[in-house]
């Protein structure tokens, strides 16, 4: 936990919705019958506040859930299991209320038709539940569903599951059209249609005012010190659950040391292309380099590179990205007064959104 807490990583802080501290899923066999059934309200509640705009992302955080129960961790493929039928049970329950059991017919003074109600009983190996829902139906679709995971569980539950799949991946022509293929095939596999997940690849970008002071920017960063990389550590150390801070960079890695729970895909991303004996070091080392956009080594560049970058992307049938990283108010502006005018200009961003929601947006543009 210090590696993460020290530095603020994830950042302390309240949640914006004053019921949201109970969002996630917890594993608590003694008192089964509450989680999903308030999860399920609390959503309902935001989905209708929102004008029907709400996406979940459903992470299989093993690690969190500690904090919520007792419970033994699960494994990285368990935790799965876990995360599909919460998913499934919340989904019951928002699904319980039938076809016109919705009425409102205020000269008959009649609200709603109870018959028309699933009662929706679930008793599962890690929650329960009794139905129905006391909240109305949705009217433009059920919140959106998002899903993170790579691995072989990970894609499973997004062809089962999700409406859009975030993806951390290399960003050459034939990682996209691979990674879009094993979730075209997962949903297919699950009876869905392959353009059922949106796609949206995560992108971490470094924008400057002009090529110069990118390329100083990657200079800079080509002999990382010892304190970059200790920071790139305490990140990993977070990402990974497991604490790299104490280790030996000069040896190689001993993947023993990952518990079954962490992503192996999040391993795969901190190793890379490196040998099984490259040292600590050079891993750390390769994440603390910074590259430039218009050679495709890294994401350093202009509002105008980067945009070229999502363009390209685009023409591999890629659905969009998904921007992340640095979210302090004056980063989120220099970035974005800059480049969302170029996209426009491009075709690539909407200017206006329509009716429906979240889940009609996803698909309109």
């Amino acid at each position: 936990m210090e590696p993460s807490l020290d530095r603020a990583r994830p950042l302390p802080g309240l949640r914006p919705h004053p019921r949201a501290g109970r969002l996630r899923p917890a594993h608590h066999r003694g008192r089964p019958l509450a989680r999903q059934h308030t999860a399920a309200r609390q959503f309902a509640t935001l989905q209708h506040l929102s004008g029907h705009r709400l996406g979940l992302n459903v992470v299989t955080d093993t690690g969190s859930a500690r904090h919520f129960s007792t419970a033994p961790q699960l494994g990285h493929d368990a935790a799965y299991d876990r995360a599909e039928e919460w998913l499934d049970g919340i989904r019951q329950l928002w699904r319980s209320w039938g076809e016109g059991a919705l009425v409102v017919d205020e000269e008959s003074g009649v609200y709603a038709d109870g018959t028309r109600l699933d009662a929706t009983r679930h008793r599962g190996e890690h929650f329960g539940f009794d139905g129905p829902l006391n909240a109305i139906p949705f009217t433009d679709g059920e919140p959106a569903i998002v899903s993170p995971g790579g691995s072989g569980r990970g894609l499973s539950f997004a062809g089962h599951n999700s409406d859009v799949q975030l993806a951390l991946a290399p960003l050459d022509e034939a990682s996209i059209r691979a990674y879009r293929g094993r979730i075209h095939a997962a949903a297919e596999a699950a009876g869905r249609s392959a353009d059922a997940i949106k796609i949206l690849f995560a992108i971490q970008p470094v924008l400057v005012s002009s090529p110069e002071e990118a390329d100083r920017l990657v200079a800079a960063s080509a002999d990382p010190s010892e304190d970059a990389l200790v920071a790139i550590a305490r990140k990993q150390s977070s990402d990974l659950e497991t604490d790299l801070t104490g280790l030996d960079l000069d040896k190689p890695l001993d993947r023993s040391i990952f518990g079954e729970h962490v992503s192996e895909g999040s391993i795969k991303r901190l190793v890379g292309k490196h040998d099984a004996d490259a040292p600590l070091r050079t891993l750390l080392a390769t994440h603390a380099r910074l590259g430039r956009l218009n050679d495709g080594s890294g994401f350093v560049g202009t509002a105008d590179e980067f945009a070229d970058r999502i363009e390209e992307l685009g023409t591999w049938g890629n659905d969009g990205v998904l921007l992340w990283g640095d979210l302090h108010p004056v980063t989120v502006h220099r970035v974005l007064d800059d480049l969302v005018p170029i996209l426009r200009r491009r075709g690539i961003l909407r200017e206006e959104y329509v009716d429906g929601g979240l889940q009609a947006n996803l698909r309109a543009f």
